[in-house]
This record gives C-alpha cells, sequence and structure tokens, in this order.
C-alpha cells in the first residue's frame, strides 16, 4: 500500500488532469519518456511519428495489463535499466532503423504501463488516470521529438547528446536506489 500511495497524485481536478500531470512529476516516467523523444527527434520525423503513436497506445496497454496482473517487483529495476539505456543511445548518436525505435517505444511504453497501472489500478478513476498518461506522453513526445528533428547543426545535436548522458547517469542514480531498496 505505500507504494501506491506515494505514487499516486490528486490535483482536485479529476483523474484524468491527475494523470495529465502524472508524468510532470514523477521523474522514473518522465526521463525515458524525454528520453526516448529525443532519441526519436535524432533519428528524423519517421521514427519521430513512429515513437509519437507506439509509445501512448503501448503505455495504454500495458496500464490496462497491470491492472489485470497487479504489482511484480523487477518492473521499477527494469524501468531504471531502460532508462540507461534509452540515455546512452541519445549519448551514442548512432544511426537506429525506425522499426527499433518503434520497439523501444512499445517496451518502454509496456513496461512503465504496466508499472503504472499495477499501482494505480486499483484507485478510483483509474481509466481516466490512464488517458490522462498517454495524453501527456503523446504531448511531450510530439513537442520533444519534433524540436529536436530540426535541429542541424553539430552543436545542437551535441547538446542534444549531452542531455541524454545525464538522462543515463539520472537511470544510473535510479538503478542504485532500487538495487539499495532491495
Amino acid at each position: 500500500m505505500p507504494t501506491l500511495l506515494a505514487h499516486l497524485m490528486n490535483t482536485g481536478l479529476g483523474p484524468y488532469y491527475d494523470g495529465l500531470l502524472h508524468l510532470f512529476v514523477t521523474p522514473e516516467d518522465l526521463l525515458p519518456v524525454l528520453a526516448l523523444a529525443l532519441l526519436a527527434g535524432l533519428r528524423g520525423p519517421a521514427p519521430g511519428r513512429l515513437a509519437l503513436f507506439c509509445l501512448p497506445v503501448s503505455w495504454l496497454a500495458g496500464e490496462f495489463l497491470g491492472r489485470a496482473i497487479g504489482p511484480l517487483a523487477s518492473l521499477p529495476l527494469a524501468a531504471a535499466a531502460l532508462t540507461v539505456v534509452l540515455g546512452a543511445l541519445v549519448a551514442a548518436d548512432r544511426a537506429l532503423f525506425p522499426a527499433v525505435v518503434a520497439g523501444l517505444a512499445i517496451v518502454l511504453g509496456v513496461l512503465h504501463g504496466v508499472w503504472n497501472g499495477a499501482e494505480l489500478g486499483r484507485a478510483a478513476g483509474a481509466i481516466g488516470n490512464a488517458l490522462g498518461v498517454a495524453t501527456a506522453i503523446f504531448l511531450v513526445v510530439a513537442l520533444v521529438a519534433a524540436f529536436v528533428s530540426t535541429l542541424h547543426t553539430s552543436w545542437a545535436r551535441i547538446a542534444v547528446r549531452v542531455a541524454g548522458s545525464w538522462i543515463a547517469a539520472a537511470g544510473i542514480f535510479m538503478l542504485g536506489w532500487t538495487l539499495r531498496a532491495a
């Protein structure tokens, strides 16, 4: 029960808006979404569009799956490891097929969706909350990936890569914190 209360947020505006704001106050959800958006933007418009639609849909599907299967102890560890991987991929800035970016979006969405769904699934308004989170993800990926895909100067791409390395470093901290708690 403590994890449910730690993960739950109440704005007083209703479940949809609670979910919409949830992404922005939960670093373990926001950082990998930002990393994926940066990665998709570095790869160009086609991977950006794939991530834009694959991530919110898979997150929403994961939320419903998480409600059905309940909490799994390994989810926070896997989520932290995925944050490190996504940040490192941004920092490396290597060519990836659009299908790989879409696959990473699906893995991220299902993993975090299951984690959120398992913790929030029993809360009142869970469906509205899930739709709010999916909307926030769509907005973040659309804005960040579109912006990054327009960057063509080397210094701007380097700044994006530095942001990716910081996300990877934050993921390492999250990984250590998760292992410490285990």
